[in-house]
């Protein structure tokens, strides 16, 4: 019955139950908080200065939940479902409880269940989709990030001109997860079953891995601060939330767009000089904030670093499977655990700079990124890799 259950699923089908699991995971459970955060901060609920502390605390979660994402005792279908569930609950109750503790308490365990969520459902649908023969459609399932935050985004700007509360934004956009997570709750099923207890401390990664998931936590401290704090710094510029809100949206556009394109394209060639292309250009991004605070840079800060970061995660997901494909789940996990480490590293890192401090932290991720493009660029002479 269960391998009749799973035929049914098509490559569309596949695809669009992952794209909406990532969608309401990173797009609402993980990433509504930013286009949040300058509202909260404008009805008075949270101060600046408490914001680093609900970042990195949904950061270690993060953590948490990559490391020990591959040890569960679920297959990643079932994983995915378990978080998509919390993630649906956690994200309501911020509008339920106004306690500081109860907000610190909540984003940690969405940060645990995005982790859950995002090697669940990549080790899901990466798995269904190679075994339709349609690995390049991988595009579309990390496409669902980007489409997440583009959604959660305009939600929160067509909000904010209403003038309704933060508390009653968070109702509505746990609602609205609720919708969005109907359809992957019905239909993830099959995929590969849980890994054994064991083999995740069994696999050994070569030199070439290890440098890659060294790469890949740069990349998470290197896009964090940036994707963090642009509508904030917009808010500084602008008072209007219509106007400093539409930095975020444009961001979830800019990942999701650039998503599909190198699906198409830089995939085909070779995944390892794409993702140091994409360091140079989220360096670019991370930098120009930090020289020049205009709407311009804002905007190109915004296209710069949400049109890479996707893309990077899909390159480094389907790079890290490939070289350990019998215990892709433990693989995924690694690469997820070591961008949560690079991301906590940054408000923490904030949190205990100097005043003032965010234009500095903003050129330390730029060198950062740099510094890692450089060994990507020759080990991807070394490797020609393929889809």
């Amino acid at each position: 019955m269960a391998d009749m259950t799973r035929a049914i699923l098509s490559p569309l089908a596949i695809r669009f139950v992952a794209w909406s699991a990532l969608a309401v995971a990173m797009g609402i459970g993980r990433f509504a908080f930013t286009p949040m955060l300058p509202l909260m901060i404008r009805d008075g609920s949270l101060g600046l200065d408490a914001s680093p502390w609900l970042a990195a605390v949904n950061y270690f979660g993060y953590l948490v939940g990559a490391l020990t994402a591959g040890r569960l005792p679920f297959s990643p279908a079932q994983t995915a479902k378990i978080s998509l569930v919390g993630i649906v609950l956690t994200t309501a109750a911020m509008g339920l409880v106004s306690a500081f503790p109860a907000w610190l308490l909540l984003r940690g365990l969405a940060g645990v269940l995005s982790g859950w969520a995002l090697v669940g459902v990549s080790a899901w649908s990466l798995y269904e989709l190679a075994r339709v023969e349609r690995p390049h459609h991988a595009a579309y399932v990390y496409a669902g990030v980007g489409s997440g935050i583009a959604l959660a985004g305009l939600f929160c700007v067509a909000a904010a001109g209403s003038g309704a509360s933060s508390a009653s934004l968070w109702l509505e956009l746990g609602a609205l997860a609720l919708v969005g997570v109907a359809a992957p709750l019905h239909l993830l099923h099959g995929g590969p079953g849980p890994i054994p207890p064991h083999a995740a401390s069994q696999h050994r990664d070569t030199g070439e891995s290890k440098l890659l998931i060294v790469c890949y936590g740069v990349f998470g401290f290197g896009y964090i601060l940036p994707a963090t704090y642009l509508p904030t710094l917009a808010r500084q510029m602008i008072d209007d939330p219509r106007l400093f809100g539409l930095v975020w949206p444009v961001f979830g556009l800019a990942a999701a767009l650039s998503t599909l394109c190198a699906g198409r394209r830089w995939i085909q060639s070779n995944r390892l000089r794409a993702w140091a292309l994409c360091h140079i250009a989220m360096a670019i991004g991370a930098a120009l904030p930090g020289l020049w605070i205009n709407p311009a840079t804002l905007v190109a800060s915004a296209v710069l670093i949400g049109g890479t970061f996707m893309v990077i995660t899909m390159l480094g997901m389907q790079e890290a499977r490939l070289r350990a494909p019998d215990h892709a789940a433990a693989a995924l996990g690694r690469m997820t655990a070591a961008f949560a480490f690079g991301q906590l590293a940054g408000p923490l890192v904030l949190s205990a700079a100097p005043s003032g401090s965010l234009h500095l932290g903003l050129q330390v991720a730029a060198l950062a990124l740099l510094l890692t493009a450089a060994p990507l660029w020759l080990l991807s002479q070394r490797n020609r890799t393929s889809p």
